[in-house]
């Protein structure tokens, strides 16, 4: 058994490392648990170039590793850890890990969420060659490119618009016959002279060596096959968070995620969530630290009132 620490927080992103920062600089004992290498989400893409303070941009690399620098300047420990299970009462929460148990007095839940993936020979390998899941991200570095986008619903249409302030030729690929998302945006995109839409259309194989050079694409109703060749794939069919381990645990919304209130508090008391794991964050840098810090200052509220 690991503990009792005052703050756990699980997840170590943009949101929980901001939590960590925080919760050491109240000198709570911090402990940040993390699956995988501490960064989160935005190691999928090459380069920041919207994160306040760098007007130059910084590689997502660079810019987690002065988070997690700065978390432990501030005396909160990071490990490798996937949480399962979060059980207990009030004051006293047990996580149950793949390699330990661990007590808490407050948990802040900062998981995330994944960009749902096509599921393709080649899409992992040219993430960040060409495929990309955030265009506000990696939107710039496509500037009179032709791009494809794949989705339909709002996350996707929007994407497409903003992506026509610097693409020559945006290609919309969508598996239905009509959109899902508001009828402003699709009145937008079809009066939008850089985009053509491919309907009942999916994506059976992206293609290239060091970047993406192309896609193989089937029409569902005709069968018909289409070579395209494009300089970029933007993905926007969605995001799944990571909330597995707290199904059934902790209020969720119809899509997955955390519900809070305005002390980023969910429906156990004792037990926060920020960033992309929650009901309660625009999905960028930015809004995640800004979720991390709020979190922190209410359990560290919450942890005086005890």
């Amino acid at each position: 058994m690991n503990g009792p620490w005052d703050v756990i927080i699980v997840g170590a992103g943009p949101a929980g490392l901001s939590a960590a920062i925080y919760a050491g600089r109240a000198r709570r004992s911090t402990l940040v648990l993390e699956k995988g290498l501490p960064g989160g989400q935005i190691l999928v893409t090459d380069w920041v170039e919207n994160f306040p303070g760098f007007p130059d941009g910084v590689t997502p690399f660079e810019l987690m590793r002065d988070f997690h620098k700065h978390a432990e300047k501030f005396g909160a420990k990071v490990e490798t850890d996937e949480i399962d299970k979060i059980s207990g009462s009030e004051g006293a929460w047990l996580l149950r890990g793949s390699k330990n148990e661990y007590i808490a007095r407050a948990v802040i839940i900062a998981t995330g969420s994944a960009y749902r993936r096509l599921g393709l020979e080649n899409e992992s390998r040219l993430t960040g060659r060409g495929v990309s899941y955030c265009a506000t991200c990696d939107g710039a570095f496509f500037a009179g490119r032709d791009i494809a986008m794949v989705g339909g619903g709002d996350n996707a249409l929007k994407e497409a618009l903003f992506l026509t302030k610097y693409c020559r030729k945006v290609t919309v690929i969508h598996r239905r016959d009509r959109f899902r998302g508001e009828r402003i945006y699709q009145e937008r995109i079809f009066a939008n002279e850089k985009v053509q839409v491919l309907w009942d259309t999916v994506v059976e194989a992206i293609n290239g060596g060091d970047k993406i050079e192309s896609l193989d694409l089937r029409n569902l109703k005709t069968n018909n096959k289409i070579h395209l060749p494009v300089d970029g794939l933007f993905v926007s069919i969605g995001t799944e968070p990571q909330t597995g381990f707290v199904r059934g645990f902790l209020d969720l919304n119809e899509w997955g995620q955390v519900k809070v209130d305005l002390n980023m508090e969910t429906s156990v008391p004792g037990i926060f969530a920020a960033g992309d794991v929650s009901d309660a964050c625009p999905k960028q840098i930015a809004t995640a630290v800004g979720t991390g810090v709020h979190a922190a200052l209410s359990a560290e509220e919450y942890l005086s009132r005890r």
